[in-house]
């Protein structure tokens, strides 16, 4: 059987290219149904934003599917297992609870129990964890109700994670893209270096759910002009879990021989069949960590634990100056920097280069966060081929010290307009962050113009 990378592509390139042409008829069909809710307090977009972009992305999902059922070097992943229909069973149920709760917000414990459910359709057909590999140990098998349990667990563990994580746009999808594209990494490795075969439905998986993502994506990066909602984050934290489920759960570490040697080179060598489970919980390592120094933070300050606040990591990127699509971009280089090391880690683990290079990209993502008003200035002969933000501050191209727009301006009024223009210029923006919508934040609404109305085009 020939690599079907080309093939794996071909999959990945048609589940983006049918969620990037489903998202803007479902972005309508949002605004028809009323999948639109209104502005509230505290919220800080500017306009309602419709929801229900996990639509798009379902269709996305079984269109990949359909694909690689017909294509030569992946049909036999549907042949030999059962694990891609009961993917689908599972998204289809949770995919349709999210829909539900972004047309009419039903309650918390109503999505838990679906969640639970949707866990439950996919252990059922087969897509559980049968044993762990357990450094020191072994592998311990599981029996079923351990299986289940542990199963169920790491799948609503991970859709709230992603949930949680879908605080500004275009976070969620791209944190889980860089999680996947990591993953497919390990997994297609798994498959390919070892000739582990149990490891295909991982590879697959996870192929499709980057494409997920990187369809939705151009319509969700800021400013969004649709939200993902319920329907797309849990969807896309069910695909993830369902992945690292298949290839930790279902593959053999004694397919991989691995026990060869001592028993302390055995336990060392079981290092890279326990890092699927981890790399889920890599887009979930930096909201955990807010979620933990938050919980801090209120108790300290004589607060509720559950008292909203805008201490999140969201609120403090955006309050020390770092524009919206900025913080987005560092947070994504954090995550990649966490799933792409362990990744690295668990193939050479023994390579020191390995641990250096992760320390020192983590000091450049330090210099990083640490300079949130830099922007790169344009040299003078080439200011009048760049946009304005890249000009340096109270010039324009082509106009003299006291003309603005082709008239005079006596120096104080000119002088006047500079000051003002540079206050409004460094006033800061705020961005939301989510609960279940995609952009809403805690607290009073920004004063900012009034814009066109969210069924207009922009």
């Amino acid at each position: 059987m020939g690599q079907p990378v080309r093939d794996y592509l071909l999959t990945l390139c048609v589940t983006a290219a049918v969620t990037y042409l489903l998202t803007g008829p479902v972005r309508k069909f949002a605004i028809a149904v009323g999948a639109m809710p209104a502005i509230r307090a505290r919220d800080v977009h500017r306009e309602p934003t419709p929801r229900l972009g996990g639509i798009a992305m379902f269709g996305g999902l079984c269109a990949g599917l359909i694909v690689a059922d017909h294509l030569y070097n992946l049909d036999g992943v549907f042949q030999l297992s059962n694990e891609p229909r009961a993917l689908l069973s599972g998204a289809a149920l949770i995919w349709l609870i999210g829909v539900l709760d972004d047309k009419f917000e039903i309650d918390a414990l109503i999505k838990l129990g679906g969640q639970m459910i949707a866990a439950a359709v996919m252990v059922i057909q087969g897509l559980t964890i049968l044993w762990l590999p357990i450094p020191g140990i072994g592998t311990v098998a599981l029996t079923q109700w351990q299986g289940t349990l542990l199963t169920v667990a790491l799948v609503v563990i991970t859709i709230n994670a992603v949930n949680f994580v879908d605080g500004l746009d275009g976070l969620a999808a791209g944190m889980v893209c860089i999680a996947s594209a990591a993953s497919f990494l390990y997994t297609y490795r798994l498959w390919y270096g070892h000739m582990i075969e149990a490891a295909a439905p991982a590879t697959l998986f996870t192929a499709i759910l980057m494409g997920m993502c990187l369809g939705f994506l151009p319509h969700n990066m800021h400013p969004a002009r649709i939200f993902m909602g319920d329907s797309g984050s849990m969807l896309i934290g069910l695909v993830l879990a369902a992945g690292a489920i298949s290839v930790t759960g279902q593959v053999d570490p004694d397919a991989m021989k691995l026990f060869a040697g001592s028993e302390r080179e055995a336990t060392h060598a079981m290092l890279p069949v326990f890092i699927p489970l981890l790399l889920p919980l890599t887009i979930i390592a930096i909201p955990a960590a807010d979620l933990v120094l938050a919980i801090v933070r209120r108790t300290w300050n004589g607060q509720s634990p559950f008292a909203a606040d805008r201490g999140h990591l969201h609120h403090r990127l955006l309050e020390i100056g770092h524009s919206h699509s900025r913080a987005v971009l560092i947070m994504y280089f954090w995550s990649a920097l966490i799933a792409f090391g362990t990744v690295g880690y668990s193939v050479h683990s023994a390579s020191l280069w390995i641990v250096l290079v992760i320390v020192g990209l983590s000091a450049v993502g330090l210099v990083l966060l640490l300079m949130p008003r830099f922007t790169p200035r344009a040299p003078r002969w080439a200011e009048r081929f760049v946009p304005p933000r890249y000009r340096r501050r109270g010039e324009e191209p082509g106009a003299g010290p006291s003309s603005t727009y082709g008239t005079q301006q006596e120096p104080g009024e000119a002088q006047m307009r500079q000051d003002e223009g540079e206050h409004q210029e460094r006033r800061p923006v705020v961005a939301g962050v989510s609960g279940v919508n995609g952009a809403t934040a805690i607290g009073p609404r920004s004063r900012l113009p009034e814009r066109h109305k969210a069924d207009t085009a922009r």
